[in-house]
């Protein structure tokens, strides 16, 4: 439900809106003239204000002019016992959601107060939709008949009708977002948005206001209001991918919206309320991140009420068919070929089988043969026949192809080895790499 502020200088018309809107389960603040309420929506965020026309000294069109400047995407309501043309125009010119005439009938209120949800949903929804990552593949299946998917798929269809607050755990590529996505549509949100970030892809600073919005003129360039992803995904679902390469001071923000429910815009002191439940996800340890100060222990308990742990591919390998022939679109892959990939480590997991999957059919020049199946022996581990098991030696040698691969580009080269840029840097530093 919504968090309204109503404007009017008689106190009776605040009083009868503020009951029956409280009984339609809405929370209602009442304001008796113009500058109180300027000066409150200053202070507290409002999904909808009601104002009245005529008041002294500050009027509804100055309340429409202020809100509208503070916050462009809350709807006004307009309630005036003037309303004739001029009015009418004048209101909706100066932002006005939409006016009703005195004396209203509540069933109007009422029908007014949904359509300026509805259109706020609809403009949520919108942009979480422009969030979302788009899958090669279009799927957002989970596939597997081995036992760890079987037991995986049984945790998620516990948790999903809970709101709880579920840790995703597992190995880059091993796909824990469609995890993610499968505990959101098995919830009662499962209509309600789900926006996914990475925040391993965004700097620091530039997360925190990707993810809690920011006020005009909090930083150069914010050249207007602008609504983050928490916002976006409200009533919904917010995937945080990689939540172990988020910085301290986001990390103090998210511990405090998984404890009150609020946030606040950057540069902006007004709290908000979001309904969101928060899916995170981490390819690593996030015990030894705590140990080296670089997570809050606080915020991982928050975050780990639910884990669920995604099963590595080498782990799966009986689902290697099905996976593969869904990839494929459809028939199966040479029994030669197969024998092959269950004797390799797939390293990048099931997105490094999509990519195999999609090289083989670009190869082949009808179905799919053993010759079109190409792995890449080079990232699949240490040979037996060498007996080199020294896993420094072994690491640095990794690194170093995948640089050269890459070109140098050290984001490039972390995707190869599977792992996030920030780790790269810090295993080069640690093997005192000279690169």
């Amino acid at each position: 439900m919504a968090n309204i502020l109503v404007v009017d200088d008689e106190k009776r018309n605040v009083e009868l809106l503020r009951l029956r809107l409280e009984g339609q389960g809405h929370s209602v603040t009442g304001c008796y003239d113009g500058a109180s309420a300027l000066k409150l929506f200053g202070e507290q965020a409002f999904d909808i204000v009601l104002t009245d026309l005529k008041m002294e000294p500050v009027d509804g069109m100055a309340v429409i002019k202020g809100v509208k400047k503070d916050s462009p995407d809350t709807p006004v309501i307009m309630l005036t016992a003037y309303a004739d043309w001029k009015t009418a125009v004048g209101a909706m010119e100066t932002g006005a959601f939409t006016y009703l005439k005195k004396p209203w009938e509540f069933d109007e209120v009422n029908h007014a107060v949904n359509r300026a949800l509805d259109t706020t949903s609809q403009r949520r929804s919108t942009n979480a939709l422009k969030q979302e990552v788009k899958h090669i593949s279009g799927s957002r299946t989970l596939l597997g008949s081995s036992e760890s998917m079987q037991q995986m798929l049984n945790l998620i269809a516990k948790v999903g009708p809970s709101d709880a607050t579920v840790m995703i755990r597992g190995e880059s590529g091993s796909g824990k977002e469609l995890v993610a996505r499968a505990v959101h549509d098995s919830s009662n949100r499962a209509k309600k948005p789900f926006v996914a970030v990475n925040c391993a892809a965004i700097s620091g600073t530039l997360l925190e206001s990707e993810l809690f919005g920011y006020r005009k003129g909090a930083f150069t360039g914010a050249d207007s209001d602008r609504e983050g992803l928490f916002e976006a995904a409200n009533g919904g679902t917010l995937f945080l991918d990689e939540i172990g390469e988020a910085g301290m001071d986001v990390q103090a923000k998210l511990l405090r919206v998984l404890e009150e429910k609020k946030i606040n815009r950057v540069g902006d002191p007004r709290e908000r309320k979001v309904d969101v439940r928060v899916i995170a996800a981490t390819n690593r340890p996030l015990e030894e991140a705590i140990d080296e100060g670089l997570f809050r222990e606080d915020l991982y308990y928050r975050l780990v009420v639910f884990p669920v742990d995604v099963p590595a591919l080498r782990d799966r390998l009986d689902d290697l068919q099905e996976l593969s022939s869904h990839f494929l679109g459809g028939g199966k892959l040479p029994a030669a070929a197969l024998k092959r990939m269950r004797s390799y480590g797939w390293p990048g997991n099931v997105r490094e089988l999509r990519n195999v999957i999609e090289r083989a059919k670009i190869l082949a020049s009808g179905s799919v043969e053993d010759k079109d199946v190409l792995l890449d022996i080079r990232t699949s581990g240490p040979s037996e026949k060498t007996g080199n098991l020294n896993l420094e030696s072994n690491e640095k040698k990794l690194i170093i192809t995948a640089l050269k691969r890459a070109n140098g580009n050290k984001t490039a080269a972390s995707e190869m080895l599977g792992i996030t840029r920030r780790t790269l840097y810090s295993r080069i530093k640690l093997l005192d790499l000279d690169l």
